[in-house]
């Protein structure tokens, strides 16, 4: 008798565990289609031997961002690298469920070998501020140089301030001085197309087969399965569209494969850009400084010298 309660037990365990599993994994898929940032998972480097930024294979749009960074630094210092996201705040963006919303903004920013997010002992009351409440993290644990944040809200945060740590040629002897280039992508809104390569509800559907609409059915939960007459072989083909965009079809109407179905709701984009710095030798600065002071200061004797010979020359004309 205890053996078959125990083995009930173990049963009833096995299945709840099997259950356990099956909502991480279902939760888990859910949470990598709607944060785009979970799409690193799948590159190793996000930025492609042709010079893309991966963002662009799910945000289809393209769209400007800019970047600012100090046009040189001195090693060891921490300096901020400002990534401005432009968008009119006032647009609201499908979201997942149908319904509408703000738009969220991300960025990735590729630096230098070496370059890396300054530690939080490192920031100045100064950046902690303009950062905010942000949460930045790397691309990979064995990559520093590369440092993804998002989504956040936009019309909080269009313009995101990275702390920055720059390296020391002195300790890192894979760090020089020398002139850097810094990748930058930003998105705002959700991109047309998930990781695994399935189309989001921020996108255009058309249809799939050439004929005549012969019904639009609304289903419960949103969206629309739209059934066409196909010409060419007479059968039926159903279209899903999920809800979020509006048909621009109605029931009775011709139409060719690709025709869209339904409008283009999406209100967002990505977009990258680039920009240079240099990490800058200390001994190079001091060595400038004294060398323009030395000029000055010739430049001032020489004038001196001047008025002292013009001096002379009018005495020995009075005499």
């Amino acid at each position: 008798m205890q053996n078959r309660n125990t083995y009930e037990w173990t049963k009833k365990m096995t299945r709840l565990i099997s259950v356990l599993v099956m909502i991480h994994i279902i939760t888990r898929t859910s949470i990598s289609n709607a944060y785009p940032i979970f799409a690193q998972q799948g590159y190793e480097n996000p930025r492609e031997a042709t010079g893309r930024i991966v963002c662009a294979n799910c945000h289809l749009a393209k769209k400007p961002v800019e970047i600012e960074v100090p046009q040189s630094v001195l090693p060891n210092t921490v300096f901020e690298a400002i990534v401005k996201i432009p968008y009119d705040t006032q647009m609201k963006q499908v979201l997942a469920n149908g319904k509408k919303g703000a738009l969220n903004v991300g960025a990735v920013l590729i630096l230098p070998e070496g370059f890396e997010l300054a530690p939080p002992d490192r920031i100045s009351p100064e950046i902690r501020q303009k950062t905010g409440n942000l949460y930045f993290q790397n691309y990979r644990p064995n990559k520093k140089n590369i440092i993804v944040i998002g989504p956040v809200p936009g019309q909080k945060y269009s313009e995101l301030v990275f702390p920055i740590l720059s390296p020391d040629p002195a300790t890192d002897k894979e760090a020089h001085f020398l002139k850097y280039p810094i990748y930058v992508g930003g998105n705002r809104g959700r991109g047309q197309i998930y990781p695994d390569g399935s189309k989001s509800n921020n996108t255009v559907y058309s249809a799939s087969a050439t004929g005549r609409i012969s019904k639009i059915l609304r289903k419960e939960k949103g969206g629309y399965e739209i059934t066409i007459d196909n010409t060419s072989d007479g059968g039926q083909v159903v279209d899903i569209v999920p809800p979020g965009p509006e048909l621009l079809i109605s029931e009775g109407e011709l139409i060719k494969v690709d025709q869209p179905l339904t409008n283009n709701p999406n209100m967002g984009g990505f977009g990258q850009g680039d920009a240079e710095i240099v990490l800058q030798d200390p001994l190079r600065v001091k060595g400038l400084l004294l060398f323009s002071a030395s000029v000055i200061l010739a430049q001032i004797f020489l004038v001196l010298k001047k008025k002292q010979f013009e001096k002379v020359q009018l005495a020995e004309m009075n005499l």
